[in-house]
This record gives C-alpha cells, sequence and structure tokens, in this order.
C-alpha cells in the first residue's frame, strides 16, 4: 500500500490540499485532525476539562471514533453520531490542542490510523504522521503557511459556515496552538528529517496540490 504523510501547524490548509491529492491519486484521505477533534467534542459535550488528564483518560474508554466514506468524503463518527457538522468550531480546536498531547487519546487513535494505513493507499494529515503515525510513508510533507494567511484562510472558512468570528482573535488563536503543540511532550509537531518542506503562503491551492502530485511521482516514478 502506499502511502502519503502530511504534517503541519494549524490553517496551513492540510486537509483542503489532502482531500484535492487523493482524488488526483485515487488514495483516501485520512483526516486524523477531524478524529482528534471528534474526542474533543465529546470532552466538551460531557464537561470534562482540558487539563483534567485522568478524567480524559477515563473518557476515552467511553469513546469510539470510527470513519466511514460517501461520496469520497470522509465522516467521522462519534459513538455511531456523524459529527462533521460540529467539529470545526473554535472552541473545539482549542480543546483538540489541550487533550490531543495525552497518551490516552492518541493511543485511541493510532491503531486506527494505522489499520487504514495497512489496506489502503492513504494520505494522511495531522501533527505527527511522518514522525510518529506513519515514519515508514513513501512520502513525507511538512505543508506550513504564515499565522496570518492562515488566520485568513481560517476566517473565510468560518464566515463562510455563518459562524460569528473575529480575524485578530484567529490568529492569536492559532499563535497558541502552534505553541501548543510544538511544546508538547507527546509527539510534538515538528518536520520529520526526510520531510519536504511546502510553505504555502503565497501559493493558490491549485499550486500546492500540483506540488504535491509531482513530488509523490517523482518519489515513486509513479
Amino acid at each position: 500500500m502506499a502511502s502519503i504523510a502530511v504534517d503541519g501547524p494549524a490553517g496551513a490548509g492540510k486537509s483542503t490540499i489532502a482531500k484535492r491529492v487523493a482524488e488526483k491519486l485515487g488514495f483516501i484521505y485520512v483526516d486524523t485532525g477531524a478524529m482528534y477533534r471528534a474526542m474533543a467534542l465529546y470532552f466538551l459535550r460531557n464537561g470534562i476539562p482540558g487539563d483534567d488528564e485522568a478524567e480524559i483518560g477515563r473518557a476515552c474508554q467511553d469513546i469510539t471514533v470510527s470513519l466511514a466514506y460517501e461520496d469520497g468524503e470522509q465522516q467521522v463518527l462519534l459513538n455511531g453520531e456523524n459529527v462533521n457538522a460540529y467539529i470545526r468550531t473554535e472552541e473545539v480546536s482549542m480543546m483538540t490542542s489541550d487533550t490531543s498531547k495525552y497518551p490516552e487519546v492518541r493511543k485511541k487513535l493510532l491503531s486506527l490510523q494505522r489499520e487504514l494505513a495497512e489496506t489502503k493507499d492513504v494520505i494522511m494529515d495531522g501533527r505527527d504522521i511522518g514522525t510518529c503515525v506513519l515514519p515508514d510513508a513513501d512520502l513525507k510533507i511538512f505543508l506550513t503557511a504564515s499565522s496570518a494567511e492562515r488566520a485568513r484562510r481560517r476566517y473565510r472558512e468560518q464566515v463562510e459556515r455563518g459562524i460569528s468570528c473575529e480575524l485578530e482573535q484567529i490568529e492569536k488563536d492559532i499563535i497558541a496552538r502552534d505553541e501548543q503543540d510544538m511544546n508538547r511532550e507527546i509527539s510534538p509537531l515538528k518536520q520529520a528529517e526526510d520531510a519536504v518542506l511546502v510553505e504555502a503562503s503565497d501559493m493558490t491551492i491549485e499550486e500546492v496540490v500540483e506540488r504535491f502530485v509531482t513530488l509523490y511521482r517523482d518519489r515513486t516514478k509513479k
């Protein structure tokens, strides 16, 4: 099975790019961030504080996260409920950053992510795919952009969803999340030594997609 690992900070466009690359290459797209967001949504719904590691660890036993695909789109199921419509708020984003560092949360999802890569051609995005989840991926890419550009993209996404937000606050949240993700003890956000850096601040979506596809084909001669 072939695999592409895509890592990078919040708002860099990993999901958007990876979906399009998956379509071009005929791969399955696996949004690992959405899986962590589903768990964060459970913690929020159940009033579990993001800094209570013991309670979060206990709650993991009551959570089942699975993936389904409809018309090529990934659907994230939380205890059987499709939660795609609820996991993209800023509140869920911050809870995800708070809780994804805990070993019990990561262990819960790691086996599912690796199992998918063993049975299908996948492009998988997240924070530690190349360094932890798929260390032997055929191609590793670290996708990034400036915090200002990432904030503008996230702002546009939220406005399109009808969610009220402020650009300045979004950038502050992104910078705070970068700090958390890069400095957590378990699987911190960092570029794998053998990953290709793609800085996309001044690139269009289509340009980034073509860059990914070219990198993969050059690497695998396919």
